[in-house]
């Protein structure tokens, strides 16, 4: 049997930048542990798998494979698939994927331009969790100082949005570059980093909100150009710490600098009665090649 695939570098509108993501389209008939294989073979960050979707008033269900594990969500995944399914549908406007976390809508706009914008609606919204390792294992984890670690009220802290991340502040975009993954040091983290380390540092007037890394060895990915689902739980971080009013709040978020390949995520969250009521992550997406895969 052979299946069509496609693959996309998403939250850019360049190839060759952002995060590489491939799809596998009609892929119904093919069980968990052959995707497993597939995804191992493409050795991207993700693979995404197009299923027929449950519920007949949805565009998809969708199946998510890092090289060595099944994600419920993942956010470059649903925004590359959902740009690529409104191209070969002619569907722009609503879409809804349905994943691991339940049915997450996605707006595509711009389907006439090489580079569509889709916008994810969480469908968890950011909860924080306990177990927050030691400022000093967390810089030994990362290869910095204790003293690099944290910016105005903001320390490190771990949210879930659909998957678990740890968000590490550093105080300087040096120390964002600097930062590495030390796997001898890992444990130190005593697993608590879930699926991986969310560094960032405030943008220093570049029309930036953020600047991040995302770290995830144990899942394979030593690092990830652009991290959607981590963007998905980062406004729980921002929030703790800026303790925001109600209302609507938007952030760009650049990451994949420090590793050659660029990434924009738009990011936006409201807050009603203190809390986060709506979280909607968004980019880019760009085709970047097609094939067959035979099984």
């Amino acid at each position: 049997m052979s299946y069509t695939f496609y693959t996309l570098d998403v939250f850019t509108d360049t190839r060759f930048g952002g995060n590489p993501l491939a799809v596998v389209l009609g892929a119904d008939d093919i069980d968990g542990s052959t995707m497993q294989t597939i995804a191992r073979e493409f050795n991207l960050s993700e693979t995404v798998f197009v299923l027929k979707p449950e519920n007949a008033a949805h565009t998809a269900k969708v199946r998510i494979f890092t090289p060595v594990r099944e994600m419920p969500f993942a956010g470059h995944p649903t925004v590359g698939t959902a740009v690529l399914l409104a191209q070969l549908r002619g569907i722009a406007g609503s879409l809804v994927l349905e994943e691991g976390v339940g049915p997450v809508p996605v707006n595509v706009s711009e389907l006439d331009t090489s580079a569509p914008f889709a916008e994810l609606f969480g469908a968890v919204m950011p909860v924080e969790e306990t177990g927050v390792p030691t400022t000093g294992n967390v810089a030994k984890a990362l290869g910095l100082s204790p003293g690099d670690i944290g910016f105005e009220n903001h320390q490190p802290a771990l949210f879930n949005a659909g998957n678990r991340f740890f968000y590490v502040p550093v105080r300087s975009r040096d120390l964002l570059a600097k930062s590495q993954p030390k796997t001898g040091s890992w444990d130190l983290l005593q697993g608590q980093e879930g699926v991986g380390i969310f560094v960032y540092c405030k943008g220093e007037g570049d029309g930036v909100d953020f600047h991040a890394r995302m770290f995830a060895p144990r899942s394979g990915i030593i690092e990830d150009p652009a991290t959607g689902s981590a963007a998905a739980g980062f406004p729980g971080a921002i929030h703790k710490a800026a303790k925001l009013s109600d209302g609507s709040y938007g952030w760009n978020v650049a990451q994949g600098e420090d590793m050659g390949r660029p990434s924009l995520i738009a990011l936006a969250a409201d807050i009603a009665g203190g809390e986060i009521s709506a979280v909607q992550v968004g980019g880019r997406a760009v085709r970047v090649s097609r094939g067959e895969i035979e099984i």
